[in-house]
């Protein structure tokens, strides 16, 4: 797999300056806009600097006829779930994605899914997990980074657990202390997600609506969808000296064949291919061996992007407003440029845009 930072460990760009930034907690946003398309949007003009107060629902003013919008259509499962370890104390797992190869899981039949747990004192190999319905499963491994191998006796297990007793697993700074609220179940959720994987939602995407695909349509711009299954090393922490070695954590992805073939009949044409959000990005980036060459089919995204990165394939980027420090903060960085996207988050900060997942949103180009 290919590090797309390995040639960046020096770059001068790469500093603690561009990811940083204090950031008031009540910013934060908690809840969703009343509508999907009601949030602010920030669009960014990278040509003269030029910073627009809008909101989501004008994005059609900001697009061109002929741009193609790229979104992605994963469905975020309840991969959250509780037990009991049989030799006594309650445990929680977060069930990330099935293993996918015989390096991760035993041929024996049973379904292995790679996870993460806590405590992780009670959680060790051998150990057996004991769901409200019954069902066990094994811990067969613990990885050196902190991820576990858990072994069920089949798929209909695993799945009977994730239908009756799994939670929607919102980030840590979506405060919920008696779980995730009816709301969430739908606003946590894309009007895209149609294939479950994830573990989180591609966030870009939740402000979108029918109405707004539809206006987008008659103004001459194209939806199509790829897949990519948001896990957890989109939110890994950076630590600034491993810039230049750090690993993204590879997501499983799915470029369909129709939706290669419109970015490149629109690059051939001089239109725009539109991300929304990094997940997207990735997938795209990492599909590409340059701006024509954009292979279809399923792969892992492992493309890494930082400052000094050519992108190959992305001509604008729909985006929310990320955490400092992260992966995220530092591929739009890469985008929009670290003084341009500095600029921009401190405009967003004095007018006072809601962050994160359920914030506000930026469209650059």
């Amino acid at each position: 797999m290919r590090n797309t930072a390995a040639s960046a460990g020096s770059n001068p760009h790469v500093t603690p300056t561009v990811l940083e930034f204090d950031l008031p907690a009540e910013l934060i946003a908690q809840v969703p806009a009343d509508r999907r398309d009601a949030a602010r949007l920030m669009v960014l003009d990278r040509r003269n600097d030029g910073l627009t107060h809008t909101g989501v629902a004008d994005l059609p003013a900001h697009l061109r006829s002929g741009d193609l919008l790229v979104v992605n259509d994963t469905r975020v499962i309840p991969a959250r779930v509780f037990g009991r370890l049989v030799s006594g104390g309650a445990v929680e797992v977060l069930l990330i994605r099935p293993a996918l190869d015989a390096g991760e899981a035993p041929r024996d039949g049973r379904a292995v899914w790679i996870s993460l747990g806590r405590p992780g004192r009670r959680l060790r190999p051998g150990a057996e997990i004991q769901f409200p319905n019954g069902t066990r499963a094994t811990i067969l491994a613990r990885t050196e980074d902190g991820r576990y191998t858990i072994a069920f006796d089949s798929d209909a297990a695993v799945a009977d657990v994730i239908a009756r007793h799994g939670e929607l697993p919102l980030p840590p700074y979506i405060k919920r202390p008696d779980g995730p609220l009816p709301l969430d179940q739908q606003r946590y959720q894309t009007i895209f997600a149609a294939r479950p994987g994830a573990i989180a939602a591609p966030t870009a995407g939740l402000h979108f609506t029918d109405d707004l695909v539809a206006t987008l349509g008659r103004g001459g711009v194209e939806v199509v969808a790829l897949t990519l299954h948001v896990g957890p090393g989109t939110f890994l922490p950076l630590r600034y000296a491993d810039v230049g070695t750090h690993r993204m954590d590879p997501e499983w992805c799915n470029l369909p064949e129709a939706t290669a073939a419109r970015i490149r009949q629109v690059k051939a044409a001089g239109g725009r291919v539109v991300a929304v959000g990094t997940t997207t990005t990735r997938a795209l980036e990492s599909a590409a061996a340059d701006e024509m060459v954009v292979a279809a089919g399923p792969r892992w995204a492992d493309a890494f992007i930082v400052p000094g990165y050519r992108f190959r394939v992305v001509d604008a980027l729909f985006t929310n407003f990320h955490l400092p420090g992260s992966t995220l903060l530092l591929l739009v960085s890469a985008f929009a440029g670290p003084a341009r996207l500095r600029a921009a988050y401190a405009a967003a900060i004095h007018r006072r845009y809601r962050f994160y997942s359920y914030g506000d949103a930026m469209l650059i180009q």
